[in-house]
């Protein structure tokens, strides 16, 4: 005789509604790229996200105050010239956003309050210096006009966005892919993960750096600063099996 043993959760019956569709968006073309990105991003006045775009990368800017069916038509956030690969929104001004693409510029964006009738094409200024696809932006949490990219040729390059101008390359430290890159909360250390399974801790002005082995595994592994200065990971183990940890740099 068996007996059939049931796992016990607190969540077994638990089951997440949907909205009505007037609360959310519909008939979003969003990218297809197999690029480790989340495709999209938000502030407090708009969501934007990358779609599929013919002759060229394109991302759309959808107000959170109007939900429902996106039209087909909506205009586009479209300068670059091959697929846009990340986006992040300026954290001192909720109408300016970056966008990163495999065209290996950076562009920046002023998105008007209203919606546009025609797409937008002509950024406020574009970013060269890589030589290979950018696939990680972000902006410095404190310091205005400060941008930070990374993409497939291994290097990290920090902007002054109001100059267009390159304030730190970092080319010498990554001998492989990088996954991913995170500031701490006041801007002064980044962390970065790497196909070379180390886990970084940079000091980009001194342009000094800290590593040490992170997980095991083959899969990509991500990194961030907590508050607190410590550092959180995710990644797997040799087998596969999916791992959390927790780092002091210190």
């Amino acid at each position: 005789m068996s007996r059939r043993v049931v796992r016990q959760s607190k969540f077994r019956h638990i089951f997440g509604q949907p909205v009505k569709a007037d609360q959310m968006y519909e008939d979003i073309r969003v990218s297809k790229l197999t690029w480790d990105s989340s495709f999209c991003a938000v502030n407090p006045k708009f969501l934007a996200i990358i779609v599929e775009s013919s002759g060229g990368g394109a991302f759309i800017v959808l107000p959170l105050a109007k939900t429902g069916r996106v039209d087909k038509n909506h205009p586009t956030v479209s300068g670059h010239t091959a697929p846009v690969l990340d986006i992040d929104w300026c954290p001192h001004n909720d109408n300016v956003i970056a966008s990163a693409s495999d065209d290996t510029t950076i562009m920046v964006w002023q998105i008007p309050d209203y919606t546009p009738v025609r797409s937008i094409t002509e950024p406020i200024v574009t970013l060269e210096g890589h030589s290979k696809r950018v696939g990680i932006i972000t902006w410095h949490p404190s310091a205005r006009n400060v941008l930070l990219s990374a993409g497939s040729d291994n290097m990290i390059i920090i902007w002054n966005v109001g100059t267009g101008e390159a304030l730190i390359t970092l080319d010498e430290m990554h001998s492989d892919l990088i996954y991913n890159v995170c500031w701490n909360y006041n801007g002064s250390l980044i962390t970065t993960t790497c196909k070379d399974k180390k886990l970084r801790v940079i000091d980009p002005r001194k342009q000094e750096i800290e590593k040490s082995g992170a997980h095991e595994g083959a899969r990509p592994i991500k990194s961030i600063f907590l508050s607190d200065g410590k550092i959180f990971t995710t990644g797997f183990s040799k087998m596969s099996e999916r791992q959390l940890a927790l780092w002091d740099p210190v």
